[in-house]
């Protein structure tokens, strides 16, 4: 038996917000940065906030916290810092100087986290694009800070290697993963026309991180994806079809969970990814009912949607986790078409969740009442196929059809 054991410690950190204007929501950032940390691995042993006009351009907080921090850090036997905003290169630097302590942001965090859980080479190049974004900004005359991060939070995937990297090689990798994800996109968009083409409806699931997306994906259509209860625990989309009610098929497109303040560097490289809410025909937004903050990040959500220029499609907003609240829960979304109670867990409200994604795709067709000769009976599969046959009568005359059909099928039926 060895006499030593060596262990790596857990992380021990400290989080830091500044708080700007009266009752905002930076209690409520904090809690949500605390499991941040947890999911990338790290213990956030105590906090600290502080009200100003303006966070510090030189240091995030001002001096007197700077010292409550230095005590707390003793005090709580604390490893290092996290602030809830993105710390430019000079906050940085100056923090890390002043305190001599691990120094990161809430940005280092979220790519910490992404770095650990992209799976398909997609995901890899977009979280290694966004890190060495984040890298390159953060450069300047970063080299001694950088030089004490050491391990956990900030180093995983490409980090650790490109620490030493010089702005010239972070820039050659830049353009040669831009040069990639081209081509990655490129296949997308050619996938894309495919679905076109089929003329399938495409329904794109979005929501807060851990609203419970993958869960209903995996529930409507078995989809295998990994679910867990915690922050971004699925990062790569997935695609799955399902039959609607009246026997259409439709494709479900899971996308990665917004969060607030979501660095805009994981937005740029992500961009391809979160597309598919821009070209879906529908967008399903999951909300998690039984978080007390649902209302904040419903507004994430449409802000975040806002910037991809994915608000001009219909919405279905399924107000998901019914099965945790114990009594009746008045829900209001204005900006959504339709508003249905679901559990993804126990099944309820699936069935009229299905029916309300059904009658959106339905006000996007044409109703028609046409007779077909029999050697027209190509056409009823047509129909079949891509739109919604409601009846059909063989008579002496013809086949007797009432449907649905896509608008760029009429002329085709």
């Amino acid at each position: 038996m060895a006499l030593y054991e060596i262990k790596e410690e857990k992380e021990r950190v400290i989080l830091v917000g500044v708080s700007t204007r009266e009752n905002d929501d930076t209690e409520d950032s904090l809690d949500e940065l605390k499991d941040l940390v947890k999911t990338a691995g790290a213990e956030a042993v105590g906090r600290v906030i502080q009200k100003r006009e303006l966070v510090h351009p030189g240091t995030y907080v001002g001096k007197g916290k700077i010292e409550e921090i230095r005590e707390l850090l003793w005090e709580l036997d604390a490893t290092g810092i996290v602030c809830d905003d993105e710390l430019s290169p000079a906050q940085m630097n100056n923090l890390t100087d002043i305190l001599d302590v691990k120094v990161m942001d809430r940005t280092m965090v979220i790519l910490d986290i992404f770095a650990g859980r992209a799976s398909t080479s997609e995901g890899k190049i977009q979280v290694e694009l966004a890190q060495l974004k984040y890298r390159q900004s953060q450069l300047t005359g970063a080299g001694r800070a950088m030089s004490r991060l050491g391990g956990g939070i900030g180093t995983r995937g490409p980090g650790e290697k490109k620490l030493e990297m010089d702005r010239r090689l972070i820039k050659n990798r830049i353009a040669q993963l831009n040069r990639e994800l081209r081509e990655v996109k490129r296949h997308r968009e050619l996938t894309r026309e495919q679905r076109t083409k089929n003329r399938i409806p495409v329904v794109a699931i979005v929501g807060y991180t851990n609203a419970g997306k993958s869960t209903l994906l995996n529930t409507l259509t078995g989809a295998g994806v990994l679910q867990e209860d915690q922050l971004f625990a699925t990062l790569d989309p997935t695609t799955r079809s399902r039959k609607l009610p009246s026997g259409q098929e439709i494709l479900l497109t899971d996308t990665v969970g917004f969060i607030r303040k979501l660095p805009h560097h994981l937005i740029d490289a992500f961009k391809s990814t979160l597309e598919e809410a821009k070209y879906a025909d529908l967008i399903l937004h999951v909300v998690d009912a039984s978080n007390p903050q649902m209302d904040e990040q419903m507004y994430v959500v449409y802000e975040t949607l806002q910037r991809l220029e994915a608000m001009d499609k219909p919405v279905v907003t399924a107000f998901n986790k019914m099965d945790r609240i114990g009594e009746s829960l008045t829900v209001r979304d204005f900006k959504a078409d339709r508003i249905i109670q679901v559990s993804a867990k126990t099944g309820e409200g699936l069935e009229a969740l299905l029916q309300a994604i059904e009658e959106i795709l339905r006000e996007q067709k044409i109703y028609i009442e046409r007779v077909y000769s029999y050697q027209e009976s190509g056409k009823i599969q047509l129909i079949r196929k891509y739109g919604e046959l409601l009846e059909e009568e063989y008579k002496e005359d013809g086949i007797h059809v009432s449907a649905y059909v896509p608008k760029e099928l009429d002329g085709r039926v």
